[in-house]
């Protein structure tokens, strides 16, 4: 998924950069990295960390492939986590090809694991 964002394009440009699967920041650090403050509301709120495709701030990082974590208000501070690829297994199939979007699974259909990845890649953005 690309992000189209601006305010906080250098955010998701930082996360894609970083090689970790974890990234552990301060809200100061963010600041830092955008350019910009923060809204008073990411200070006051839990919720404006969560992982919600309808905030900005937000956009950007799962954009990035990041989600965030362990949120202290107090300290503020939180964890960016980079999120797991889904396992190409037929237990989890229906997560990656969700009837609802493109219909049953077909009986009998095999992949190689790089195809699944690949559709996954494609598709992810709609969600």
């Amino acid at each position: 998924m690309e992000y189209k964002g601006r305010k906080y394009r250098k955010l998701y440009a930082h996360l894609r950069s970083l090689s970790s699967q974890e990234w552990k920041a301060s809200f100061d650090d963010i600041e830092a990295i955008i350019g910009d403050r923060l809204p008073a509301s990411a200070r006051r709120h839990r919720a404006s960390w969560a992982n919600d495709i309808t905030q900005a701030r937000a956009r950007a990082w799962l954009a990035a492939g990041w989600e965030t974590a362990d949120v202290d208000m107090d300290a503020e501070t939180l964890l960016f986590r980079r999120k797991r690829p889904l396992l190409a297994s037929r237990r989890n199939l229906d997560e990656i090809w969700p009837a609802r979007s493109f219909g049953p699974w077909p009986e009998g259909l095999s992949l190689r694991r790089e195809d699944l990845y690949r559709e996954w890649e494609r598709v992810s953005d709609v969600y």
